[in-house]
């Protein structure tokens, strides 16, 4: 499959994801030793190891529902950076009375154009990070 543009793969990316379709998941990932994929709780997969990462994943059958909403686009030339939310949707066998939504992960995603069109050279993904501490009394931040 040719992709004519870095928002073509992600939405093949995502497409796959929901589905659960290792094949599909595959197919927007570059030809290339020079991929990897970060996810959080998981080893980095890097290469060959990213088509074993999402068939595994995908083993159970089932695929992930999440709404991404983009935060940052960076296109230059070969190469686009996305940076996306991404929010778990609870399927109603998950739904718990009471207990809080999951909290969004955060991707990035890296593309390259070649010959065969975009394909993606890398994901990670992180959860939301935590809330920035309280400014000390002495009118220092965290991060002075």
């Amino acid at each position: 499959m040719r992709f004519e543009t870095p928002q073509d793969v992600e939405d093949a990316y995502y497409d796959a994801l929901e589905a659960g379709d290792a094949e599909a998941m595959a197919s927007v990932w570059a030809d290339s030793d020079a991929i990897f994929c970060l996810l959080p709780m998981t080893p980095l997969a890097v290469g060959e190891q990213v088509g074993r990462l999402w068939r595994i994943l995908f083993e159970s059958g089932r695929g992930f529902d999440l709404q991404v909403r983009h935060l940052l686009w960076i296109e230059e030339g070969d190469l686009a950076v996305h940076l996306v939310e991404e929010r778990p949707q609870i399927r109603a066998d998950q739904f718990r009375p009471g207990a809080p939504p999951p909290s969004p992960l955060y991707a990035t995603h890296v593309f390259r154009r070649a010959a065969d069109g975009w394909r993606l050279l890398v994901h990670q993904s992180s959860p939301t990070p935590p809330p920035a501490p309280s400014a000390p009394s002495a009118g220092r931040t965290a991060l002075a």
